[in-house]
């Protein structure tokens, strides 16, 4: 089959790893052919282009500035990109036929697009829900459904239905989002929803004794501490706040160490914080090499996944899967929507608590200072991530609708 994939992810290359190149190349390792659609942002200062790669080929599209920019340019980036993608579609792809259209969210303005491809080609269309918008900007006070804001939240939510009713199916990150899609949206059957998780190709993670000395000595981290980690965005999502109120509520605990590891719009408020308090037994990183970020992680005993108390849509974060690739087990501290605490606790690889209960997550901490119960619980992760969260899965689970 011929399949397009369109992303707001920036993808440069397929053999970049991620969830969405993993499960590209799985495709491509069972015969299909892979086009990929991705933004190139004004600020990189190129035209639409394309990049062909042995196993793919890339159309990386002109688009307006989206990450790491104010919310109104964002905004109106994400309102043109349909049009954007659209119209490099019908230059660069004009003579090409697809059988299946892949796409995720964010976003969820691409309906047209992908409407205009179905039409054309007559292909499947299968979404892989990843983001429920714009109720989780409602849930973090972004968006409003009274008074001015309402006429946003009513675009978004307009073009939200479009999205859905479009997708022949609809693959969602567990049975939460299942439910909450099939509670929310009674514009679509039931049938063609089901749960088509994150997953990726998992690596085998050489932890080289030499080298996990090499980099806490550089990075001048105690080797006689649990040394817990928090990778990726640090953003509202986050919960933030919360993530400060455990710091302050550890700075005496002489078992653990804390490393955060990444950027956002939350990272200065983590910063002040911590040049303010100075805890001693914790660390902010906001750009590390990638090589010595790849190992400085997988040096570290225990995952750290946070998500904002407000939240009522389920996310489901992907960063869990890195860290049962690792082998490292979990400490969730999320709302009570989200169904990602309940399968890290009954695969019994971590431990869940609410992102407003200090007290619950430092007793966490406190259990997850024993190394033997560590170990059993990174070997659970890593099994569990081979037996539910592979590439293998994911495209049994879509090649399922073409049987």
């Amino acid at each position: 089959m011929n399949i397009i994939f369109l992303t707001l992810s920036d993808i440069n290359s397929i053999y970049d790893s991620n969830i969405y190149t993993d499960l590209l190349k799985e495709f491509k390792n069972h015969g299909h052919s892979i086009y990929i659609v991705s933004p190139c942002e004004r600020k990189n200062k190129k035209t639409t282009y394309v990049i062909e790669e042995d196993i793919c080929k890339i159309l990386k599209v002109k688009v307006g500035n989206i990450q790491k920019t104010n919310i109104i340019e964002k905004g109106i980036s994400t309102v043109l990109l349909e049009t954007n993608y659209k119209t490099a579609i019908k230059k660069y792809l004009k003579y090409k036929r697809f059988d299946l259209i892949l796409y995720s969210t964010p976003p969820i303005t691409l309906a047209s697009t992908i409407e205009y491809l179905k039409k054309r080609d007559n292909a499947k269309t299968y979404l892989l829900l990843k983001d429920i918008f714009p109720q989780n900007a409602v849930d973090l006070g972004m968006l409003n459904k009274n008074g001015l804001k309402r006429v946003l939240y009513d675009y978004f939510r307009f073009k939200e239905k479009k999205l859905y009713e479009i997708s022949d199916s609809i693959g969602c990150m567990s049975q939460a989002n299942v439910d909450f899609i099939v509670k929310h949206n009674h514009n679509i059957s039931p049938e063609i929803i089901e749960v088509c998780p994150n997953s990726i190709a998992p690596l085998v993670i050489d932890k080289d004794e030499k080298k996990i000395k090499e980099i806490k000595d550089k990075y001048k981290i105690p080797s006689d501490k649990t040394v817990f980690i928090y990778g990726g965005n640090l953003g509202k999502p986050q919960g933030i706040n919360f993530l400060i109120d455990c710091l302050k509520a550890n700075k005496t605990n002489e078992q653990a160490y804390f490393i955060i590891a990444g950027s956002g719009t939350e990272y200065n408020k983590l910063k002040t914080f911590l040049d303010i308090e100075k805890p001693v037994n914790a660390q902010l990183f906001k750009q590390l090499p990638k090589k010595d970020y790849e190992v400085l992680v997988n040096s570290c005993d225990v995952g750290l996944i946070f998500l904002d108390k407000r939240f009522t849509i389920p996310n489901f974060p992907s960063r869990l899967l890195s860290y049962m690739q690792a082998s490292m087990p979990v400490l969730a501290a999320t709302d009570v929507n989200t169904d990602i605490g309940q399968i890290i606790e009954q695969g019994e690889f971590g431990y869940w608590c609410e992102s407003s209960d200090v007290r619950q997550f430092n007793q966490k901490v406190l259990q997850l200072c024993n190394r033997d119960l560590r170990n059993q619980m990174g070997i659970n992760a890593k099994r569990y991530l081979e037996e539910n969260y592979t590439t293998k899965h994911s495209y049994e689970i879509i090649m399922d609708h073409f049987k």
